[in-house]
């Protein structure tokens, strides 16, 4: 008996157990989804509450429809920008006295606008006068900062209790979370009512500087670089091809008033979902939510992206070049969240790539020894079709060819040959016990549910995905990886190590 068999062999007790457990889980499932309450307040904000566990705390998530895969040219950066802007205060919160700030703000933008006309001119900006407004933008943004009371939001929350205070951005949405103690409940809705009504951009250019900073440090890696210019391979027209983060000069142009044109347009009431988790009533929460969140302005809710990424017709390959260490990575394109072959693909995923006991690490890791790492990633777009992510580090000695070659061959055999029962079952009972593992944490639970009402149209999508892996049988399997895993289909990119340029000699 192989290694693998053996640990198949584990996994069929385990899901023996589950199963024999089964009755109680299901009912208790049950139970929790019928305790949600969900409620669109009066100016078009949905609501989400679960009461959950016992402990007096509340985890809260407000999500934004809205992340990369909206961006246009000229302004990709724009919603990862809110994710750095989200905590700096309102008219009334982080500063000392908005009607100077205010005017201190507006010179500073005056001073930005100038600089971006110069970097702008064509043929060539003047150096010297580069340099003159830079040092009128930094005494504007000097002058502005006396006014700041920096981090009173976080400090405001802090002295609350509250913990885990976050901002995320994906290519499909941008979320804003933390915890509080759950009679601190009203607090959290009162500063997002505020946050979201009058929201000031202060620090703007500023944070600006810090992203573009962040952007240098991901390029500075080899496999920031690789990803960077793998997603525009891989996708020809939809905005998946570029990566959150936005491009350099996007972001050294954007301006303020783009981002408050932004804001408007993307965080309406209408385009944001409130989720909350815990030790919460209900019938108490959902009137103090109308009274706080409901005061939003309402905005219109912008319409989804247009772009269709048209039919890939043959298989695409970059090679990047660099002294570090081998990477591959193997994107197939797929559908979206809502595909009715997105549990297929989710089992495939753990098939292969989930883990130590799945093929691609058995086979590369284990047995061939070609890699140091293997795996497979299905959520590289969620919203809109995306890609199915294969990825190999080779070991020492090995190549990138050896390891595609190796991917290849387990993509083969799942197209010829059936998965085993026990395979099947063990992807069943993992995505059982990665739901309870979830819905354990409040912040996990209310973080699923939003993303469920937004990606899939309802939250109850939540509870039916266990029973969407359940129907997957090696049949699907099979279909699924035929019509995927096809060379057409394919994007292929790749480091391939070579040695580091010798340093330019010392001028004598």
């Amino acid at each position: 008996m192989t290694l693998q068999w053996k640990i198949l062999t584990v996994l069929a007790v385990t899901v023996a157990t589950l199963i024999a457990g089964g009755v109680a889980w299901a009912q208790g499932f049950a139970d929790l989804e019928k305790k949600v309450v969900e409620k669109t307040l009066s100016n078009g904000l949905k609501v989400i509450v679960l009461p959950h566990g016992s402990a007096p705390v509340v985890s809260m998530v407000t999500y934004a429809d809205v992340g990369g895969v909206d961006e246009n040219q000229n302004a990709t950066g724009l919603a990862h920008i809110f994710e750095h802007m989200a905590f700096k205060g309102t008219t009334t919160i982080g500063t000392r006295d908005y009607a100077k700030e205010a005017a201190a703000l507006k010179k500073e933008d005056e001073a930005f606008l100038a600089l971006r006309a110069e970097r702008l001119r064509r043929p060539t900006p003047d150096p010297a006068r580069l340099a003159q407004l830079e040092e009128a933008l930094k005494k504007a943004q000097d002058e502005a900062r006396k006014y700041v009371v920096p981090n009173e939001i976080g400090d405001i929350v802090e002295r609350a209790g509250g913990q885990g205070l976050n901002a995320g951005t994906s290519f499909d949405q941008t979320v804003y979370m933390y915890s509080l103690p759950s009679n601190k409940l009203e607090l959290w809705a009162t500063l997002e009512a505020d946050r979201f009504t009058n929201p000031v951009l202060r620090e703007f250019y500023k944070e600006k500087d810090v992203i573009m900073e962040e952007k240098r440090m991901g390029e500075s890696q080899p496999t920031g670089r690789l990803i960077n210019d793998f997603m525009p391979v891989a996708f020809q027209a939809h905005m998946y091809r570029s990566f959150i983060i936005g491009h350099m000069s996007d972001l050294q142009g954007i301006t303020k008033a783009q981002a408050e044109a932004w804001f408007a347009k993307y965080y309406g009431a209408r385009n944001l979902t409130a989720v909350v988790v815990g030790d919460v009533d209900p019938a108490q929460v959902v009137p103090m939510l109308e009274r706080t969140l409901g005061t939003i302005p309402a905005g219109e809710k912008p319409g989804p992206v247009v772009t269709v990424e048209p039919p890939q017709r043959a298989e695409k390959r970059i090679v990047m070049e660099d002294p570090s260490q081998p990477i591959l990575l193997i994107g197939y394109h797929k559908g979206d969240i809502n595909d009715p072959d997105n549990a297929v693909h989710e089992a495939i995923s753990d098939i292969l790539g989930g883990g130590r006991s799945s093929r691609l690490y058995t086979a590369l890791v284990k047995e061939k020894k070609l890699a140091l790492a293997v795996g497979a990633i299905t959520e590289l777009g969620q919203k809109y079709p995306g890609l199915f992510l294969f990825y190999a580090v080779p070991n020492k000695g090995k190549t990138n060819a050896e390891c595609e070659a190796a991917i290849y061959e387990e993509l083969e055999r799942l197209k010829k040959e059936p998965v085993t029962p026990v395979e099947l079952e063990g992807v069943k009972a993992r995505a059982k016990a990665s739901f309870l593992d979830q819905i354990d944490s409040n912040m996990g639970l209310a973080m699923a549910l939003a993303q469920s009402e937004n990606l899939e149209g309802s939250w109850r999508g939540l509870f039916g995905s266990l029973a969407k892996i359940d129907k997957v049988t090696a049949a699907d399997v099979q279909r699924v990886a035929t019509t995927t895993f096809v060379r057409s289909n394919r994007t292929v990119g790749m480091i391939e190590t070579v040695a580091e340029a010798p340093a330019p000699p010392a001028a004598k």
